[in-house]
């Protein structure tokens, strides 16, 4: 069997999907290859919108035979890329199941493939179900009350599961493919498969994770909600967990644990885990209207059915020290992310419509490891000291400080709020204050650098009555989980850090990725 990608065929907003298979069988040919032999269909689209008076469609056709074909493979013909999810049992033998603690992408997955495989794992996390985390944290917004083991960081599906469901990765894996072919079987639409910037919506996204996390119970594992992960004790052959429900067992222990689990990352340090410093990254969420973002980037075709919600993604790294926008949500709001009493954190999250009257991003610097001392307590004080910082310039109460573009870019404040309307907290809970006294101001002049540079590169993205809204201080893990080359931390055999808590991804598709890297571990060590 053959299997070919057909890229970069070009088409305009009026063009339908069938000529770019039309254009994939005519490439075939020019290299004298029977597209008779093929099958067609549509693999990736993707929007060029560089010369905004000809906006254009590229697709990426799959042509599929059932012969074996020697192609001449050219810079518009590459071989589909091998899935790479083969794999054989082990006969270790499992004293007991494997506990993945943590129902992020990276948890659900590995346990999703350990369950269809016959190992029964047991899934925990300290939050809620998402029926449940939804009313929690619908409550924390409306009237500030905190529950710091369910909140939009800790729960069914993770941090991801109140976000805009980005699916977009950096990592050049195999398995991506996978991951969406899957999220779809779970109810995600189908147009994730295709599009070259896929999401799903925190709407439709709440759905899948219940769906993967039922398909679990069904193949004979177990999930349990509000179960906390306060301490472990080692044995030669299994993992004791000591959590709020009390003793569980693990033959393997799958550390799933979020970027967000300081206390877990304390106790972990505690019974001497290699815990290293990483640089990450903080700053705030700016937030225009959508349909000026539309303008700037589709010009006069913004609105067109077939582009949607404009999306852009933006750095600068000339500077030594990076700037860059992260996790844009067309269409979306600004939402509340802390998980631990007086602080205050913000994230994004936007509906699979991506039709609010906003969009918004992050846009944050680069935070370096000498920056606070090359030192992981110290990296996870870094965020916090961020977060109680603006819980105090909020006013308390988790009000969220914000400020006007204009206002930060000159470090005063003289303007509130009036054309564009902030969406943290339904726009009820913030404090206009300036957030050039709570950043760093290693921070805050990159940051103030970059809205500059992107003011050029999208024009209006600077404009004086953008709200900032502080802090973005969760975009990664600040420290890495040291793991072997077989997944498992140097100390113990046992124990497999994963994900991004454990500074192996960023985001729900090389989380997912690596949940599965991790379980496809477990299955070649154990026998089931």
């Amino acid at each position: 069997m053959t299997k070919l990608l057909v890229n970069n065929i070009k088409l305009s907003l009026n063009d339908d999907e069938v000529i770019a298979i039309s254009k994939a069988k005519k490439v075939l040919k020019k290299e004298h290859i029977n597209e008779k032999d093929f099958s067609f269909s549509i693999y990736k689209k993707s929007i060029d919108a560089r010369d905004k008076n000809n906006i254009l469609l590229v697709y990426t056709v799959l042509a599929e035979s059932e012969y074996e074909i020697n192609t001449p493979y050219s810079s518009n013909i590459k071989p589909f890329p091998d899935l790479g999810m083969s794999f054989k049992r082990g006969d270790a033998a499992l004293t007991d199941r494997p506990v993945v603690v943590g129902m992020g992408p990276a948890g659900m997955f590995c346990a999703l493939l350990l369950a269809e495989n016959g190992y029964n794992p047991i899934i925990i996390d300290r939050g809620d179900s998402v029926e449940d985390r939804t009313q929690v944290l619908s409550r924390f917004i409306q009237t500030g009350v905190l529950d710091t083991d369910s909140n939009i960081q800790f729960g069914a599906g993770g941090a991801g599961t109140f976000s805009d469901g980005k699916l977009t990765t950096r990592i050049n894996d195999p398995k991506c493919s996978y991951v969406l072919r899957r999220l779809v079987e779970f109810g995600a639409p189908e147009d994730i498969l295709t599009k070259a910037k896929p999401h799903i919506g925190t709407d439709i996204l709440v759905n899948v994770v219940n769906n993967i996390l039922h398909e679990i119970e069904v193949l004979g594992g177990r999930v349990i909600y509000r179960c906390k992960l306060t301490d472990i004790h080692e044995h030669s052959d299994h993992i004791e967990l000591i959590t709020s429900q009390g003793s569980i067992n693990a033959g393997s222990l799958i550390l799933a644990i979020g970027h967000s689990a300081r206390d877990t990352y304390r106790m972990l340090l505690s019974h001497g885990l290699i815990i290293e410093p990483k640089p990450f990254s903080v700053g705030v969420r700016v937030e225009h209207l959508r349909d000026d973002i539309d303008k700037a980037l589709y010009g006069r075709f913004a609105g067109h059915e077939k582009l949607g919600a404009g999306e852009y993604n933006l750095s600068d790294t000339k500077g030594g020290r990076g700037v860059y926008t992260f996790c844009m949500c067309p269409g979306g709001e600004v939402v509340p992310a802390t998980s631990y009493e007086y602080g205050v954190c913000v994230n994004g999250m936007s509906k699979f419509a991506r039709d609010g009257k906003n969009s918004n991003c992050a846009v944050n610097a680069s935070v370096y490891t000498n920056d606070y001392g090359n030192d992981p307590i110290r990296a996870i004080e870094f965020q916090e000291s961020l977060e109680r910082k603006a819980y105090t310039a909020g006013g308390g109460d988790y009000f969220a400080p914000i400020q006007l573009m204009g206002d930060f870019l000159e470090d005063k404040v003289t303007s509130s709020p009036s054309r564009i309307i902030p969406t943290y907290a339904d726009g009820n809970r913030t404090t206009v204050t300036n957030l050039n006294n709570i950043l760093p101001n290693f921070v805050s002049e990159r940051l103030k650098e970059g809205f500059k540079l992107f003011d050029k590169r999208i024009h209006g993205f600077a404009v004086s009555d953008a709200i900032l809204t502080g802090t973005e201080t969760r975009t990664s893990s600040p420290i890495r989980i040291m793991r072997t080359d077989n997944l498992t931390a140097p100390s113990n055999q046992l124990i497999y850090p994963c994900g991004e808590g454990a500074g192996y991804a960023g985001g729900i598709m090389s989380s997912a990725v690596d949940g599965i890297k991790v379980a496809l571990e477990i299955i070649k060590k154990y026998k089931s």
